[in-house]
């Protein structure tokens, strides 16, 4: 399992601003289909976005699309989710995953076999 490290939460503004980062431990993070999930409090884990290995295609949750970006470096080994338009809605701990054998369930978080800690992110209205 790869090791990964999610930082860029904060406190911000409804209407505001935020890019979460995800590091890898290792430097075959294009091996990886990566995720980024959200669970609020007394919410289950819900999905916000997926990328492909290369980075080409990009998946997004109803209520994120439009506002959030998902990319990648896979020369740094680093996956990125730009927040942006964020509402309070928004406020969660969000966790970056890898799998390597997602496919189409992108949207499962059991699909992916390895997990950041974790990093919140508050929308105050």
């Amino acid at each position: 399992q790869v090791q990964l490290v999610e930082s860029g939460g904060g406190l911000v503004q409804a209407g505001g601003s935020l890019r979460l980062s995800c590091a890898a431990s290792e430097r075959t993070l294009s091996s990886y289909f990566m995720g980024w999930f959200r669970q609020a409090p007394g919410k289950e884990r819900e999905f916000v976005a997926a990328i492909t290995r290369n980075g080409v295609t990009t998946y997004y949750a109803d209520s994120v699309k439009g506002r959030f970006t998902i990319s990648r470096d896979n020369a740094k080994s680093t996956v990125y989710l730009q927040m942006n338009s964020l509402e309070p809605e928004d406020t969660a701990v969000y966790y970056c995953a890898a799998g390597s054998n997602v496919a189409g369930f992108y949207r499962d978080y059991r699909r992916y076999a390895s997990w950041g800690q974790g990093t919140q992110v508050t929308v105050s209205s």
